[in-house]
């Protein structure tokens, strides 16, 4: 397992938050004011940096290793 967690930008780090907190991918677009396309680029990037193939997976990793609530 390759987690690269010191590298996730804090923009992915805020669609990490919103997906954890039941957002869709087309909701959490709305609140962060971005496209779609660019949420799901943000998403890609993070499965590969959490080492991971699903929100769901993201979201437990992220618990295991403390990373939601550390951005606002």
């Amino acid at each position: 397992m390759n987690i690269d967690t010191q590298k996730l930008t804090m923009r992915e780090s805020q669609v990490l938050a919103l997906i954890a907190a039941g957002c869709t991918y087309s909701q959490t677009a709305e609140r962060l004011g971005i496209s779609l396309h660019t949420v799901t680029t943000h998403i890609k990037n993070m499965y590969r940096k959490l080492d991971v193939h699903s929100a769901a997976a993201a979201v437990m990793r992220a618990v295991q290793l403390q990373l939601l609530g550390r951005t606002a």
